[in-house]
């Protein structure tokens, strides 16, 4: 996969200075065909490699559980930079960092920036060193470019899955976003968060398009989820079991608003979010999630009853208005 950095020298010194003799290689799904070529150069260093088949979302869904199931001295954790503050196993963080040029995919984006003067630049850490170019791009068609940097990530433009703090810290200056990098997952994010148009200039694809018209699905979508979850009457708060994603006083405070509305409310402990598990509940008529927000708004056609995030869940229990939540943003959490 010859797009990608994947340090194979530094990672090498990494598991020399740290004397690991078992590692855990943690890739994400767009990264997952590296797996066997990659434990292969780590076996060679008198280690033994397992490699991670779960699916793995973020640098929030580090594989802890294996590790200490396995006796694993190592994560060896590709495709995202840290997120949490503490590890309990080892952690080498590698960012696998695009190789590719993205300057073709800028300038057939420019057309469609041309209504707008002010533009937001945001991209994934794949792309982060990128973002000085295309700046320069973007002035030299005449455009004023702004970076954020007031979010809680790493480097300033970047966004991740759920966290589009960057963005929204700069939504109030600009009138359109440009996102760098591949496929409308983090784009789409980037729109729902700011409420502003965003283009993708796709360098994989070597193309630009426009995620507004799919922002403007999925918030139809939520308004109708949340009109529905307006009927429910027993509610199921999930706690997310992921190291990012445990957020247990938060499920406690949402359970006793839901109750102090007359409404029932349990707490439902959960690794994975999928449609099978919420199935085996037929007596709950809404869920709220508490861990990954992508969940419900990515999926939410999946599942057959409503599932919300806590702001949504706010919403329906009449503590926040539907336009207070739209300039929130829908991550805000």
């Amino acid at each position: 996969m010859k797009h990608f950095d994947f340090e194979e020298e530094r990672v090498k010194q990494e598991i020399l200075k740290l004397g690991a003799k078992r590692v855990l290689i943690q890739l994400p799904e767009g990264l997952k065909p590296e797996a066997p070529r990659l434990a292969k150069i780590i076996e060679k260093f008198e280690v033994l490699p397992i490699v991670s088949a779960d699916p793995c979302y973020g640098a929030c869904d580090l594989a802890t559980a294996e590790t200490e199931n396995l006796g694993v001295d190592l994560i060896i954790h590709y495709g995202h930079s840290k997120l949490l503050k503490y590890e309990r196993v080892p952690t080498i963080y590698v960012e696998a960092r695009a190789t590719i040029n993205v300057n073709d995919a800028v300038e057939k984006a420019l057309p469609m920036l041309e209504n707008w003067q002010k533009i937001g630049l945001t991209t994934t850490v794949q792309h982060v060193q990128t973002l000085d170019n295309v700046r320069e791009i973007l002035l030299r068609a005449g455009k004023i470019v702004v970076i954020g940097d007031a979010g809680r990530l790493n480097y300033p433009g970047q966004v991740i899955g759920c966290d589009y703090s960057n963005a929204k810290s700069v939504a109030k200056d600009v009138e359109a976003f440009l996102f760098i990098g591949g496929g409308q997952f983090h784009a789409l994010g980037v729109a729902l968060s700011t409420s502003k148009p965003t283009i993708v200039a796709d360098p994989y694809e070597k193309r630009a398009f426009s995620v507004d018209k799919e922002a403007e699905k999925v918030t139809k979508q939520r308004w109708a989820c949340i009109e529905e979850a307006k009927k429910a009457r027993s509610f199921a708060v999930l706690v997310g079991l992921k190291p990012g994603q445990k957020r247990l006083e938060e499920a406690l405070d949402v359970k006793q608003k839901i109750e102090q509305k007359g409404k029932a409310a349990c707490l439902f402990a959960v690794t994975e979010v999928i449609p099978e598990m919420l199935m085996e509940f037929p007596t709950v008529d809404a869920f709220v999630n508490t861990a990954c927000p992508r969940i419900s708004l990515d999926d939410a056609s999946r599942f057959q009853k409503p599932v919300l995030t806590v702001n949504e869940t706010l919403v329906v229990i009449g503590e926040l208005s539907w336009e207070e939540l739209c300039r929130k943003g829908l991550f805000e959490s």
